[in-house]
């Protein structure tokens, strides 16, 4: 049985993958690869101390999302109006988007998709000692869910116990 040229290249660009070939040897002695540091800047290990001020800043209004959520979750930090009492400022950016004529017909859904994404610095030192984001595909209670998920998150993960 005889091949055509066209079956043999297609034979040999689907089986090329799959050999695994070796490389060439780089002319140079390998090291060994160490894994890579994260892009994202190292959080401290120390938490906020429990009774700290925080300010809210402001988020294009996710910040009375996440001001309800902090009392809902009992998160235990003091919230001041001026910024220059507290000791932290909470910064960050919410993003919602309904569900489209697709969504809705195709998966049955009409619940959005909600982002959010937090950051806590020291005012004092300037230094970022924690970072949160939350990702909700279906959200019934839209930028609720996601300022709730932060709260809570941000009790169980930085904020030191009373």
């Amino acid at each position: 049985m005889k091949k055509s040229g066209l079956s043999v290249a297609i034979a040999v660009v689907v089986l090329l993958p799959v050999l695994k070939l070796p490389a060439q040897q780089p002319s140079e002695p390998q090291q060994s690869e160490q894994p890579k540091q994260s892009e994202q800047p190292q959080l401290p290990k120390q938490k906020i101390p429990a009774g700290s001020k925080v300010f809210l800043a402001p988020m294009d209004g996710f910040e009375t999302y996440l001001r309800d959520a902090m009392a809902k979750k009992k998160v235990p930090l003091e919230i001041v109006e001026q910024r220059e009492r507290a000791d932290y400022e909470i910064t960050g950016v919410s993003e919602s988007k309904k569900a489209g004529a697709a969504k809705i017909i195709i998966m049955g859904s009409i619940h959005s998709r909600e982002e959010a994404s937090i950051k806590v610095a020291n005012l004092k030192t300037g230094e970022l000692v924690y970072a949160y984001s939350a990702h909700k595909e279906n959200s019934a209670h839209g930028k609720k869910s996601t300022a709730e998920a932060c709260a809570k998150h941000l009790k169980d993960e930085a904020v030191s116990p009373k």
